[in-house]
């Protein structure tokens, strides 16, 4: 083998996965080694390597990659795509080092000059402090992701700002549309009538309390702890002369009055609940749907191996975020008292959903990097490759959860067959 710089890393990271590289690897000096055919990561300097040191795994690449101190040639996603099926297969294994094996990575490091002090982790990563889900911290997680200014979602989003999952009648039909039917979906399921009352828990930038409004004639409560979405939603309100239909408040969900509405809905708002305050979270959707009313959760679903999403995620994207298996988020509604009548699961369609979102990106990179920065433009890129193969494998679902809380002697007001269909 040659002894390029290249091919030593090659050979020690063979050592540490116990598989051969499933990607090619060039270095800052211009050396390559692995497969020709596949996509290429790329160091290109010292530090990348030191980033990978100093926090290996998920962390670590994730570091480098959105700093630019390493890339990938060819397609991103093709890379993700093969490292994880080899990993599956367990082609790939990571392997315990002994001693003479740490020895020779310290000599690796001081040949190639990677020896150092850690490098400081970009400035996109959340810092966050204070008991976990307190209120205050709660406040910062979320504006961490969602105060990233409105002119970023406007570029990202379709029309309707609607930052969940679509729902497609065929591949093939544009975002807008898919989100539109999502939404009305949600509302026939719900079975909102007019001079109905419908609270949103989480209300993003209101594409469902505008839609309802419109579309459906009911009154509605939306609650963010986003300042920047409150700002959003109460100029749309304003823009379809909904004011006087609709209120939105910066809001905490534990901070709700004892008021119950005619139907509640809540989408993907419950991964940021956490394990621990779920219970408390399904309490208050109870204690504000009045007996015989319909809840609507659409929730992120995953595995008991990284409920939270990852280091990535929780870095960058949505710190202090828990997505558990479905099963469990049915347990808690139970708990509080819902009976649950429907599991939609939507897993293929949030695949194309995100893919419609990262295929934006890439059409308006220039423009996003202008809103949020070249690092914050490769967090987002990272983020919706790997959140799209998430879903694509199943190591991610969604789901639509209809519940009723039922009303004296069991009545749930529920037809015995799914009208919305």
């Amino acid at each position: 083998m040659p002894n390029t710089t290249a091919h030593r890393l090659a050979s020690f990271a063979e050592k540490l996965l116990g598989g051969p590289l499933p990607v090619g690897l060039r270095t800052w000096d211009g050396t390559r080694a692995g497969p020709a055919d596949t996509p290429t990561v790329v160091l290109r300097n010292r530090r990348a390597l030191r980033r990978l040191l100093y926090a290996p795994g998920e962390l670590g690449l994730a570091r480098a990659y959105v700093t630019g101190d390493l890339d990938v040639e060819g397609d991103l996603a093709d890379g993700f795509r093969r490292i994880w099926a080899l990993t599956r297969t367990g082609e790939l294994n990571r392997v315990a080092l002994g001693p003479r094996d740490w020895a020779e990575a310290v000599a690796l490091a001081a040949r190639l000059g990677v020896a150092g002090l850690p490098p400081k982790p970009p400035a996109e990563e959340a810092r966050l402090s204070g008991k976990l889900h307190s209120l205050l911290r709660d406040r910062s997680a979320i504006a961490h992701h969602y105060d990233l200014g409105n002119a970023f979602y406007q570029l990202l989003l379709d029309e309707s700002m609607a930052y969940s999952s679509a729902y497609f009648t065929s591949e093939s039909q544009s975002l807008a549309q898919a989100q539109h039917d999502k939404l009305e979906l949600i509302c026939r399921k719900l079975g909102l009538r007019p001079g109905m009352r419908l609270l949103d828990v989480g209300c993003g930038w209101g594409s469902l309390l505008v839609h309802a409004a419109k579309h459906h004639g009911v009154e509605a409560v939306g609650i963010t702890l986003s300042a920047e979405q409150l700002q959003h939603v109460r100029g749309r309100l304003a823009q379809h002369d909904l004011e006087d239909r609709v209120e939105v408040r910066r809001q905490d969900y534990r901070e709700l009055p004892d008021a119950p509405f005619d139907a509640v809905a809540s989408i993907e708002m419950g991964e940021h609940v956490g394990e621990v305050n779920y219970p408390a979270y399904a309490a208050t959707l109870h204690r504000m749907v009045k007996p015989g009313g319909r809840l609507l959760l659409q929730q992120m679903s995953r595995g008991n191996v990284a409920p939270g999403g990852g280091a990535f995620i929780e870095r960058y994207i949505a710190p202090d975020m828990t997505m558990r298996p479905v099963g469990r988020t049915l347990d808690h509604l139970e708990s509080a008292g819902f009976e649950v009548r429907d599991v939609h699961a939507m897993r293929e369609h949030y695949v194309w959903t995100v893919r419609a979102w990262a295929e934006t990106l890439e059409e308006n990179w220039a423009d996003v990097v202008a809103l949020i920065g070249e690092t914050g433009a490769r967090v987002w890129r990272l983020y919706l490759v790997g959140g799209a193969l998430a879903f694509e494998e199943n190591r991610m679902g969604v789901d639509q959860i209809l519940a009723v809380r039922p009303g004296e002697h069991g009545r749930s007001g529920m037809p015995a067959t799914r009208e919305w269909c």
